[in-house]
């Protein structure tokens, strides 16, 4: 019990130390004339064939919803956005939605279904390590 306490303390401190580098990085732009996006589910990462934009990864979509920086769009932060997401209130389309909204994505996303797969797996792993710590 200690050691994953222990994990977990240091995966937090991780998280919070990345965090402004997460944030500062977005950059979008909304003149993408018809660059695709692909996802690549193992790397968790998104590339595209329009090298002037850049797109946030969907750990990182999910990981700021996760700590308060969609609340403005409507998404709960932490234990909230886990329970809504539990009982099916949330969605990861919802997340991405207010993601494009905040201007964090560009509205693509929403049409690339792998995108969202990475999203939905990532809400459903903050769901898992929540029902570990219980």
């Amino acid at each position: 019990m200690k050691l994953t306490n222990l994990i977990n303390s240091a995966l937090i401190v991780a998280c919070i130390a990345f965090l402004p580098e997460i944030v500062g990085a977005q950059t979008v732009n909304t003149n993408n004339s018809g660059g695709q996006i692909n996802t690549d589910v193992n790397s968790n990462t998104l590339r595209t064939n329009s090298p002037n934009v850049s797109y946030l990864q969907p750990f990182n979509t999910a990981f700021l919803a996760y700590q308060g920086y969609l609340k403005e769009q409507g998404i709960p932060s932490g234990s909230a956005l886990i329970s809504e997401y539990q009982i099916g209130n949330l969605t990861a389309k919802d997340v991405v939605q207010a993601a494009v909204k905040a201007n964090k994505l560009t509205a693509e996303a929403l049409n690339d279904p792998s995108y969202l797969n990475v999203v939905e797996l990532q809400l459903r792993s903050f769901s898992n390590t929540n029902d570990l710590d219980n």
